[in-house]
C-alpha cells in the first residue's frame, strides 16, 4: 500500500443519515457551500468550495479509490490544488453535479461534518467523521444526532449521489428514515 499512498492520504471516516439539521445549527450561518463535479467516464470530483457570500475558499481535483482492505470506512484520497484557469477548464468536462452546504458541528468532543444537499437531492442530510485511529473510529457510538450509519452503503458516498437518480437515492433515505433503527 506504501506505493497507493506515495502522493495520497488514507482516509478513515464513517457516515451518518441524519433525519434534519440539528437544531444547534443556523441553517442561513456558518457553512460552506460546495459544488462538485463528478467527472464522467473517470473516478476524478472537480471541487469549488466557497462561503456563504460567495468568496472562493478553494477550488481541487480530487481521486477517492477503495483501500486495498475493501472496508468503506477506508479510502484513498489524492488532491491537487487548482488556480481558477486550470479550475475553469477543468469545469467544463462532462459529468454530474452535486451541490451541498457543509456545516462544521462538534457533538460530545468530535468534529463531525454535516451535509445537507440542494437541487434533486434536497432532503438529504449527511454526517460524517474522520478518525486518527482505528481503534477509535470502530468505538465511536451513533450519534445522538443521527438515525442511522450509512458507512456501509455505497449509495451515500458522493460518487454513487452523481450517478444516480436522485428519485432513487430519496427513496432509499426515506425508506432508512422510515425504519426504527436506534
Amino acid at each position: 500500500m506504501s506505493k497507493l499512498l506515495k502522493y495520497a492520504r488514507l482516509e478513515c471516516e464513517r457516515r451518518f443519515l441524519l433525519a434534519a439539521l440539528p437544531a444547534r445549527i443556523d441553517p442561513d450561518a456558518g457553512y460552506r457551500q460546495i459544488r462538485d463535479l463528478y467527472i464522467e467516464g473517470t473516478r476524478l470530483r472537480l471541487r469549488s468550495v466557497s462561503s456563504p457570500e460567495g468568496e472562493r475558499i478553494e477550488q481541487k481535483l480530487n481521486q477517492k479509490l477503495q483501500a486495498p482492505s475493501g472496508d468503506a470506512a477506508h479510502r484513498i484520497v489524492t488532491s491537487v490544488y487548482l488556480d481558477p484557469a486550470e479550475y475553469a477548464r477543468l469545469a467544463a468536462l462532462p459529468g454530474r453535479r452535486l451541490e451541498k452546504r457543509r456545516y462544521a458541528y462538534t457533538h460530545d468532543g468530535r468534529a463531525f461534518a454535516i451535509d445537507v444537499f440542494g437541487g434533486p437531492l434536497a432532503g438529504l442530510v449527511l454526517a460524517e467523521i474522520a478518525l486518527d485511529s482505528e481503534a477509535e473510529l470502530r468505538a465511536l457510538p451513533l450519534p445522538a444526532f443521527a438515525h442511522c450509519e450509512v458507512t456501509e452503503l455505497p449509495l451515500f458516498t458522493g460518487g454513487e449521489l452523481a450517478r444516480r437518480e436522485p428519485a432513487e437515492v430519496l427513496v432509499e433515505m426515506r425508506r432508512l428514515l422510515d425504519a426504527v433503527v436506534r
